[in-house]
């Protein structure tokens, strides 16, 4: 098939920017673009020692200096068997040794079963990515890149000694991928995470008739997350499978009890869920103050409701004042920037231990300001504005800490959600955390028993010198200009749900994704590279690849979708055809052999064989193939929710969705810097390509493709 010429008049505009577009992830959970080092996406984890074991966050430089911790355990003497699946572990399951027994009994075995990460063949990988250039670029720059791709899988050549490099490296290691994903995609994106990396969730707008409402329901809502971190520690979470095949579970031990710290090149993760002295409070935080609050009692029940409740009252009490500099608006800088903030920040002692006391913390609980008033029809756009960014400096955005991994968001006004710091987990653990403590809230209240006076929640002071407060305020007018560029919108569509295509025997992810590519081509007549997040979680460690939507049948499909010289039966034919091939790139993604990720192992090995980066990788068509203007991610979810995150590239769309049974929740972001993105517009068509497809279906009986 002839390749389509397109124009790229911005491709100049930014570089591919994998990880981001890692947000959530669904059927085939997608997600997070790769384009080398820079990239963004990621998954933390580091081997578990017994005996001595010093513990720090992430894999990060080694020789960044970060706050550190050292467990003692004194351990019987080992059979070489056991001793290698104590080495095996992922450091996101590190337990108190008093569990040990109960830790081999289950999770550690469970991990242990599931297999590692393949490398997929070279050649087959050579032959996809040229198969998935066709639809995006022109025939002369594919002839280019055939040649190549021609030099670069000669026998003996450099594409053979970088995939076996590759190959050695999967055997001396548990993933082969995950700490370069961790480094690339999340750890060395520099970036302010706030809209270019985290995402956010838009839950259902609650009823608060006054401030107690919102507390009663915030009280509620952090029972709900003690009752799934104790099915985290007491390891009774169930084992998710996917296609009858176990996941793994590795990324619900890295979301709770864990941040981000930010370093002058790159980021690291701290984890306080591990150790003999795990976070027992949680941080809440009104009018830019600041509060550790302990929730559970002497003798580590859990805090119930009632007396959350009563704790969050004594916090609202004592925060009135709203004259406060906004200290957490620091963490939504560029890395760089916020690093060298950051190191200001601990010189002083109290600040250190404040700045520790909200990186230790279960989760933080944002107790935000009402929304500002806006019509129904953009209620819920500004919802998910305000779960990404927090709505500027004027508003919400100081009362938050963006690099903690979980914010859980609730206004005065009823709106509520969360944002999360993406580098430890995808959507989908997220997304199972949400579920549970959303159905927790709606159950009754147990019957009130005599409750003990509690302490007073502990204010976390803050010394604001002249340097700090400059500090601020670079960092307010910062996020302002991208609260100002930020163009989102969340549609509801309301004529069918996911029940429509499967009633069609369709994928309901590949009829969705096809409609994107319709919707797309449509506004700008022709192609483009497509990015959609699939779950590697059936190999241990794995965190995501892609799922590259346009395809040379997606794009046949969309030309003749508008032609006249097509009948409808040519067209639903064609319709079929391609979410068929879609179902089938999903498949091979989720199993290990797509080719994003391979593509980007062999670059990275380059970098760390110190050899010429291969002229495959410089090529313009690799440039097209990774900046990514469709990104986006299937994250479905029992509530009725959705997710939402930035685009990843200047000139491109973030566009997650929530197929429920009748309808299907859409979140779609672009920047208005662009002149030729438009959010609201790529609703318009996209709602439109949707019902022309379930009309052509209608229309057309099914024929045996």
């Amino acid at each position: 098939m002839a390749a389509q010429a397109s124009p790229r008049s911005k491709m100049a505009l930014g570089r591919p920017r994998p990880a981001a577009a890692e947000r959530g992830g669904g059927a085939g959970w997608p997600r997070c673009p790769c384009g080398g080092p820079g990239a963004w996406g990621a998954g933390p984890c580091s081997p578990w020692w017994p005996g001595l074991r010093t513990l720090s966050g992430g894999r990060g430089d080694p020789d960044r200096p970060r706050e550190r911790f050292t467990v003692f355990s004194v351990l019987p003497a080992m059979d070489r068997k056991q001793e290698q699946a104590e080495k095996a572990r992922p450091c996101g399951l590190l337990k108190p040794t008093a569990s040990l027994g109960k830790i081999l009994g289950r999770i550690q075995l469970h991990q242990e079963a599931l297999p590692h990460l393949p490398v997929p063949p070279l050649q087959q990988t050579l032959d996809r990515y040229l198969l998935t250039l066709q639809p995006i670029v022109s025939q002369e720059e594919l002839n280019h890149t055939q040649e190549l791709v021609a030099e670069f899988r000669k026998p003996g050549g450099v594409g053979e000694r970088l995939q076996k490099g590759l190959e050695r490296r999967a055997k001396k290691t548990e993933n082969w991928l995950s700490d370069w994903w961790l480094k690339t995609a999340y750890l060395e994106y520099r970036l302010p995470v706030v809209v270019h990396s985290s995402p956010g969730v838009v839950l259902p707008k609650q009823d608060f008739l006054d401030r107690q409402g919102q507390l009663r329901f915030a009280a509620k809502l952090i029972e709900g997350i003690l009752d799934f971190k104790s099915m985290i520690d007491n390891e009774t979470l169930p084992v998710e499978y996917m296609g009858g095949k176990p996941l793994c579970m590795n990324q619900y031990y890295q979301i709770l009890s864990s941040c981000r710290i930010p370093g002058p090149k790159r980021d690291s993760i701290v984890n306080y869920a591990k150790g003999n002295k795990q976070s027992r409070h949680i941080t809440v935080v009104h009018n830019f103050q600041f509060f550790e609050l302990d929730v559970y009692n002497s003798d580590g029940s859990p805090l119930t409701s009632e007396q959350l409740f009563i704790q969050l009252e004594k916090i609202w009490n004592t925060s009135l004042q709203t004259n406060k500099e906004p200290i957490g608006i620091l963490t939504t800088n560029h890395r760089n920037s916020w690093a060298k903030a950051y190191n200001n920040l601990l010189k002083d002692k109290t600040n250190k231990e404040s700045v520790r006391a909200i990186e230790k913390s279960i989760c933080t609980v944002c107790l935000d300001a009402p929304m500002p008033r806006v019509s129904e029809d953009i209620y819920n756009s500004r919802v998910a504005a305000q779960m990404l960014h927090g709505g500027g400096s004027r508003w919400n955005s100081g009362n938050r800490w963006f690099d903690k991994t979980l914010q859980f968001i609730i206004a005065e006004d009823g709106s509520c959600g969360l944002v999360y710091e993406h580098a430890p987990s995808e959507g989908p653990p997220i997304v199972a955390l949400l579920d549970h403590v959303v159905e927790f809230t709606k159950k009754p209240e147990k019957a009130r028993s005599p409750t003990v006076p509690l302490p007073m929640p502990k204010k976390l002071r803050f010394n604001i010198t002249p340097e700090i407060k400059n500090d601020i305020e670079n960092a307010k007018q910062n996020l302002n200009i991208m609260v100002e560029d930020l163009d989102i919108k969340v549609m509801v569509f309301h004529h069918f749900g996911k029940g429509f295509p499967k009633s069609e025997k369709i994928s309901p992810d590949a009829f969705i994704q096809l409609a994107l590519q319709l919707a797309y081509y449509r506004m700008y007549g022709h192609a483009c590279a497509t990015y959609e997040s699939a779950s590697l979680r059936m190999f241990r460690l794995g965190r995501t690849d892609t799922i590259r939507s346009t395809s040379v049948d997606s794009l046949k499909f969309v030309q003749s979708m508008d032609s006249p010289d097509k009948s409808d039966q040519e067209k639903a034919d064609l319709l079929r055809r391609a979410t068929k091939a879609h179902r089938e790139y999903t498949d091979m993604a989720i199993r290990g052999n797509a080719i994003d990720r391979h593509l980007l192992g062999l670059k990275l090995q380059a970098i760390e064989d110190l050899v010429s980066m291969p002229e495959l990788f410089m090529d313009t068509a690799y440039a097209v193939a990774m900046h990514f203007n469709l990104s986006t991610s299937q994250v479905p979810a029992k509530t009725d929710c959705v997710m939402c995150f930035g685009p990843v590239v200047p000139d491109g769309y973030g566009i997650c969705y929530n197929p429920m049974e009748e309808h299907i929740n859409f979140a779609i972001s672009a920047f208005n810097s662009c002149a030729d993105t438009n959010a609201a517009r790529m609703a318009h068509y996209l709602e439109k390509a949707l019902l022309d497809m379930r009309i052509l279906l209608q229309a057309a009986p099914k024929s045996k493709l």
